[in-house]
């Protein structure tokens, strides 16, 4: 781990407060819910834990060395594949502020391990952790594949991307029962026609929705 007396940097990052790339830890005290984060930093464009950094953005410490093995529990124990972390410390009034940076990951998605030693993916949208829904996977799942994609465009299709241009925005559940397919269905679909940049999806006061790109 490396050590930075570089305080004026660490002022800066506090600064910003916490958004897309960066959450304030006051502490550690559960490796499972950290894991949470580094699966959402992981599978968005990565991002940074200040651990001993309050919401308000006040320092008040890493409070002990078990904080450290917490977070590298989180990374190697509980989640799925491991996450690699780079940390350094920085010394600040006598007080220290642990930096965790984590990188996207290149192998989406990184799982969290509930209590129940269940997967769960994240995603980082501003300064939440948010649970990835069925278009994050199939997305994910086709750019693992790494080959072309082809969409056979027919009248399914086309039905789809009509009922979007005539009652977007809809939630997945909404596509699904316009639509008359399953949300199993839905969800590939909705996933190729992002991929292709057709259709956009939005999160609205924690629920995510689709439209057509650049539709309002």
């Amino acid at each position: 781990m490396k050590t930075n007396t570089n305080t004026q940097y660490l002022e800066k990052l506090i600064s910003e407060g916490e958004h897309v790339h960066q959450d304030f830890k006051f502490a550690i005290s559960d490796a499972r819910k950290i894991a949470k984060s580094l699966s959402a930093f992981a599978n968005t464009e990565g991002g940074r834990l200040l651990v001993g950094v309050k919401d308000n953005g006040k320092i008040a410490g890493v409070r002990s060395e078990e904080e450290l093995y917490m977070i590298e529990a989180a990374a190697n124990l509980y989640c799925r594949p491991e996450v690699e972390l780079d940390t350094r410390i920085y010394h600040v009034d006598g007080k220290d502020v642990l930096e965790v940076q984590v990188n996207e990951s290149q192998q989406k998605p990184i799982y969290a391990l509930d209590e129940e030693n269940r997967p769960w993916a994240y995603v980082r949208i501003k300064d939440e952790n948010i649970l990835a829904n069925p278009i994050h996977l199939n997305i994910w799942k086709h750019d693992r594949a790494e080959k072309d994609v082809v969409m056979t465009y027919t009248q399914r299709e086309q039905q789809v991307l009509t009922i979007l241009q005539q009652h977007a925005p809809l939630t997945l559940g909404q596509c699904s029962r316009l639509t008359h397919m399953s949300r199993k269905q839905i969800s590939r679909l909705l996933a190729d026609f992002i991929r292709f940049g057709l259709v956009e999806q939005r999160f609205v006061e924690h629920t995510f929705y689709f439209q057509l790109k650049d539709s309002e």
